[in-house]
């Protein structure tokens, strides 16, 4: 089986490295799947999960706050300012960080700033998005 190498760092530290089947993000233009032979490209990555299959088959994930992704035919790079294995995400945190932001959405007498109790909410929920898959697969 054909394979390309996968590197996910955040701004602290270096959180994957090695060889898989296939990597799975969500880019500013939508879903992307890399296979190994990829045609290059660079792209922004909106808040969510990047999941990596390994040569066995099984998945492992991970959530980004955004970033970048670079794809070269035999490297996947993922730059972001904050990743995390999904199974650090702290899911009662996440919860309350939803709960709070859709709260000020609907207070219309506080003077909030939109765009980032948007942004929380999007990573919030991305975080719980995240959690859930590994759950799921967890099942299986």
């Amino acid at each position: 089986m054909s394979s390309i190498q996968c590197d996910i760092v955040s701004a602290e530290t270096e959180i994957f490295s090695g060889e898989v089947a296939m990597v799975f993000a969500t880019g500013i233009s939508g879903e992307l799947g890399i296979a190994p032979r990829h045609t290059p490209l660079i792209t922004l990555l909106k808040p969510g999960e990047v999941r990596v299959e390994l040569k066995d088959g099984s998945h492992q994930n991970y959530y980004v706050s955004g970033g970048i992704l670079e794809v070269q035919p035999y490297l996947v790079s993922v730059l972001a300012d904050t990743a995390t294995r999904a199974e650090d995400i702290d899911e009662a945190a996440a919860i309350q960080a939803k709960e709070e932001a859709e709260r000020l959405l609907k207070d219309s007498d506080k003077r909030q700033d939109i765009a980032q109790v948007q942004a929380e909410l999007s990573k919030a929920v991305a975080q719980l998005h995240a959690l859930a898959r590994l759950k799921k697969n967890l099942k299986r």
